[in-house]
């Protein structure tokens, strides 16, 4: 079966929201519009994943919400990465490398041999 454009592994949602916030205090429609901008529109994240993940790291303690107001001068939740946040985030990103790179080099693999 294909995977759907934008389908993400399991995990690194939680990995790119941290890295969003770094950016500053967003709800989250911003979130995904962010990781949508800066992905070409290759990431495609979901209300029905993204709340969950946001409610998640929240009771994680790796985020905190306050409300405020949006630029459509809507109520709107905030978000913002907590100090256990950006601990958390320093090891998701971590790993991400250490992922990367291990599954480059089985994608360079020549045909038939090692």
């Amino acid at each position: 079966m294909a995977r759907k454009k934008g389908e993400l592994l399991q995990g690194t949602l939680d990995m790119l929201i941290l890295k969003t916030l770094t950016l500053g205090p967003m709800h989250g429609y911003a979130i995904v519009r962010r990781l949508q901008q800066v992905t070409d529109d290759v990431l495609q994240v979901e209300e029905g994943s993204l709340y969950p993940a946001l409610y998640r790291m929240a009771a994680k303690g790796w985020i905190e919400a306050e409300w405020g107001i949006s630029e459509n001068n809507r109520r709107a939740k905030y978000y913002r990465l907590t100090t256990t946040g950006k601990r958390q985030l320093k090891e998701e990103l971590a790993f991400w490398e250490r992922f990367s790179t291990a599954a480059s080099k089985v994608l360079q693999l020549a045909p038939g041999g090692a």
